[in-house]
């Protein structure tokens, strides 16, 4: 089911290791005896093998690193951006074209040097030849132990990134810090995420699975954004805005009407009118919670009048994308603590992912 399991990659050994590992290997898997009086052309093969052979180990284990690392190009736009804000793109890139260049040039060694081994004229020249040929191959794999260690740091943390597959069934949760999404996904779902009365607990995506009509949909939890220009938000923010960016899913806007959060009705529509333009093309639910602590009938007039611009804007993506605008569909009322509404808010988000789902299909006549 996921297209992008980046815990098999190897895990990829420091350059000191790397020259450990190969020349064990070269001494346990090629002859190791060799006499003064072996014909001249025994020695040079003899010593030619160990060149050839340790030059073939690194660059299979090279090899292995730069295929088995994703290319940015070719994988997934919200991977690809995930793996950008996470880690610089150019920097990624970098230090892939430097293992690149250093398996070419340990090649052009090995050649050089068997070549030379070709008139080596005694066992002494030889040996030398053959000491210098490994020499100077474990010189240019430890010059790139920078590079080997970043990728290294990258590997750790694509191992730690969600199983998000960007093609399935999928329902964002956004919002303000604290507003209650990991509560929400919780109930929803199998996961167990940390919940804390304070800002950014969530600090990364997490996904639970949940069922809906015998369809699995995937319910992501995105950290809390505050209302802010793009250039003053973290890696924890950017996380959020790049699933809302690339994910074909149904977003839940979570809004807390209470205020308990430590932000007003004003700001959280604010960062609705901001993060707005990331909502088109995708069936957008706003969803009014800790109905327990104030209901929505008794909001002061200026935050109702708020929350029915946003109601508004909510319909008009309906429109926007062809289908019936309905109250209901777009702004429902929930708490977390008493289960009120909850099991509402999750069937209308999967039912209008659903019907956008197959009136997509129904256009593409597949």
């Amino acid at each position: 089911m996921v297209q992008y399991n980046f815990k098999k990659i190897t895990v990829v050994p420091s350059g000191k290791e790397f020259v450990d590992i190969i020349l064990s290997r070269t001494q346990r898997q090629t002859p190791t005896v060799v006499h003064k009086g072996y014909a001249i052309s025994r020695l040079r093969s003899f010593y030619m093998r160990k060149v050839k052979f340790t030059q073939q180990n690194f660059n299979e284990k090279l090899t292995t690193i730069i295929e088995e690392f994703p290319r940015l190009d070719g994988i997934h736009p919200f991977y690809g951006d995930l793996l950008h804000v996470l880690y610089n793109k150019d920097h990624y890139k970098l230090a892939l074209g430097q293992i690149n260049t250093a398996r070419n040039i340990i090649k052009k060694i090995s050649n050089d040097y068997i070549r030379l081994l070709k008139y080596g004229d005694s066992l002494y020249r030889c040996k030398c030849l053959k000491v210098a040929a490994l020499g100077r191959m474990c010189t240019v794999v430890k010059r790139i132990g920078p590079s080997l260690a970043y990728l290294e740091q990258i590997r750790q943390h694509m191992a730690r990134l969600p199983s998000i597959d960007p093609n399935v069934r999928t329902i964002l949760i956004c919002g303000y810090p604290n507003v209650g999404k990991s509560s929400f996904i919780n109930k929803v779902t199998r996961a167990d995420v940390d919940v804390q009365p304070y800002a950014f607990t969530t600090k990364s995506l997490f996904v639970g699975h949940t069922d809906y009509k015998y369809l699995r949909y995937q319910v992501i939890d995105t950290p809390g954004i505050l209302d802010r220009p793009f250039e003053d938000r973290n890696i924890i923010e950017m996380c959020s805005i790049t699933a809302l960016a690339h994910l074909k899913a149904a977003v839940l806007f979570f809004l807390d009407i209470s205020g308990s959060c430590g932000y007003t009705i004003a700001q959280q529509a604010a960062l609705f009118h901001s993060i707005k333009s990331l909502f088109m093309n995708k069936p957008l639910v706003i969803v009014c919670n800790k109905i327990d602590l104030q209901p929505l009938e008794g909001l002061l007039e200026d935050d109702m009048k708020l929350v029915e611009e946003m109601k508004t804007e909510a319909l008009k993506t309906v429109i926007a994308q062809g289908g019936e605008p309905n109250d209901n569909d777009v702004l429902l009322t929930m708490s977390t603590l008493t289960d009120d509404g909850v099991i509402a808010v999750k069937n209308t988000a999967c039912e209008r992912l659903l019907d956008q789902r197959v009136e997509m299909k129904m256009k593409s006549k597949r």
